[in-house]
């Protein structure tokens, strides 16, 4: 179980980017693609567990001085450094090795994502903004590893689906930082970059990212292009579901202070996860059904 535990499993859920440009681009019933796409999903899957281990097993001393972090495997004592090296290496192996043989595209992005990670974990933490930037980069990579320049063919990513990605990615990451800033303001152990931030800074950033994508969506929806490409102009409809989504988190965030890991809220939270897919129902009715 511990073992388990340390591969972070449920953060797998993010790598589910991987199918997003399926969707979008209409071509999630072509069942060729979609294997494309899960096998891609496992090999970035596991290259990201790898890549977890690593970094706790750097930060576990770090870890054991927070209140949530201390209970990770290593940082609790639970699986042995040694145990984490094997299990991180062959993880790799697997990883990386099988994208090799599968797809050099696939590779190239599992690679970066690998390097941007460690500069994460040894420099760029350390850097207030530049960190969370960072994070939402890594959700990109993830998507991108779903179109063709991940070598799933005829997928091409869209402007709207990068930039909405994006967007999403920072509000996330701005959200678990105010966790932080609330943490150290209780004088605990929290991240290096955490004095770069404050709640004021925060909130006013989330405020902002908040009516950002909130217009961005909006944009989207109501794009001619768009709407040619999808066959109907009635797309604008999905955005009472974005709007809802979106300040369903804004209230776990500011007034039930859960927004420390945003997977265990999509996995958890009830509210949360009808409103996603009341919007997919809804885009599905909308564009696929006709």
């Amino acid at each position: 179980m511990a073992l388990v535990k340390l591969l972070r499993v449920n953060q797998w859920v993010k790598n589910l980017l991987v199918f997003f440009p399926l969707f979008f681009a209409l071509k999630i019933t072509d069942l060729a693609l979609v294997s494309r796409a899960a096998i891609a999903f496992l090999f970035f899957s596991l290259t990201a567990s790898g890549i977890y281990i690593v970094n706790d097993l750097r930060d576990r001393t770090e870890d054991r001085e927070h209140p949530d972090k201390r209970h990770r495997p290593l940082a609790s004592g639970a699986v042995s450094p040694v145990a984490a090296i094997f299990t991180a290496a062959f993880l790799f192996l697997v990883g990386l090795g099988g994208a090799s043989f599968y797809n050099k595209q696939l590779l190239g992005i599992l690679v970066a994502y690998g390097v941007l990670n460690v500069l994460y974990s040894l420099v760029l933490k350390r850097i207030p903004l530049l960190d969370i930037f960072v994070i939402a980069t890594g959700f990109l990579l993830r998507l991108i590893a779903g179109t063709e320049y991940g070598g799933i063919a005829g997928v091409h990513p869209s402007h709207w689906i990068v930039l909405m990605t994006f967007l999403l990615a920072l509000f996330l990451a701005f959200a678990k930082r105010r966790d932080d800033v609330i943490l150290a303001g209780e004088g605990k152990k929290t991240r290096h970059a955490t004095h770069g931030y404050n709640l004021e800074f925060v909130n006013s950033a989330l405020a902002v990212m908040t009516a950002v994508i909130i217009l961005a969506y909006i944009l989207y929806t109501i794009d001619p292009a768009v709407g040619r490409f999808f066959g109907t102009d009635k797309v604008y409809f999905t955005a009472l579901f974005v709007i809802l989504g979106l300040f369903r988190y804004l209230q776990l965030t500011l007034v039930y202070r859960r927004s420390s890991q945003p997977t265990d809220l999509l996995l958890r939270d009830r509210f949360l996860q009808l409103t996603i897919l009341c919007w997919i129902l809804t885009f599905v009715l909308l564009v696929y059904v006709r």
